[in-house]
């Protein structure tokens, strides 16, 4: 690591991950001293990187647009995914009962291994169902989603009354029809958001709000990243075909 003229916070050596602008794809990388983070201590460097994003993300949207509180139910739409195995790990450690899905039993078991109380397996399952039923009729006080515009309705109707459902993904689209009866009646909000196009003064905070309330979760090993692979630069395709079968279980991590 190297620093630029007037960084105080790092001194060059120092072991670090960071929250880019935007793309990784490179050997070196200029970012701003405020979305840089410490590898934390017991964490692998190279594992370390697939934690800002990931944790950003997660704690951002479930803890300062979902409002979650201890002891809430949340609901993790794809907790096998690069966000989700890290969100659900969050939402446990936080004290929320955690709700996810996962495609297939074994996926959905692993799921239960990270913290959730309950994976539901949504090849063979009807999740709102499920969320019923688990939640004793109450529903999902929050809701983190990574599917779009295909999952809206059903999304809306897992909600509890007051609850909170928060868009961070578009796999299954851009454009949903909302059911704004069904969302008035449970006094329900939906909030979509994205860290790319943030700000760099928002970007810091989220960075310094991880630093302080999630980095000593992931040294006490309550918070841990999820490595699928390492693959090299030159495997980038593969890398990516590999995260669009949908069989990675988290982060899939190019190693320059």
């Amino acid at each position: 690591m190297r620093v630029g003229r007037g960084v105080s916070r790092w001194r060059p050596g120092d072991e670090v991950v960071a929250l880019l602008e935007g793309g990784g794809y490179a050997e070196q990388v200029c970012v701003r001293e405020t979305q840089v983070l410490p590898v934390p201590r017991g964490i692998d460097l190279v594992d370390a990187a697939a934690l800002p994003e990931a944790v950003c993300t997660a704690w951002d949207n479930l803890v300062t647009v979902g409002r979650l509180q201890a002891g809430e139910w949340v609901l993790v739409q794809g907790g096998s995914g690069g966000i989700g195995t890290i969100a659900v790990q969050l939402a446990a450690a936080l004290g929320a009962r955690v709700l996810t899905t996962a495609g297939g039993p074994e996926r959905a078991a692993r799921c239960r291994d990270l913290g959730a109380e309950v994976a539901i397996d949504h090849r063979s399952a009807d999740v709102v169902a499920a969320v019923r039923a688990a939640s004793g009729g109450h529903g999902a006080d929050v809701v983190l989603d990574v599917l779009g515009g295909g999952g809206l309705a059903d999304n809306v109707r897992a909600l509890a009354r007051g609850g909170r459902l928060v868009v961070i993904g578009l796999q299954q689209g851009r454009r949903g029809e909302l059911d704004l009866g069904a969302l008035l009646a449970q006094r329900g909000t939906v909030a979509g958001t994205t860290l790319r196009s943030r700000p760099a003064e928002e970007k810091a905070r989220v960075v310094a709000d991880v630093l302080e309330h999630v980095w000593p979760l992931v040294e006490q090993g309550r918070v841990k990243p999820v490595v699928h692979a390492r693959l090299p630069f030159e495997e980038a395709e593969i890398a990516h075909l590999l995260v669009e079968s949908g069989e990675a279980f988290g982060k899939v991590l190019l190693i320059p």
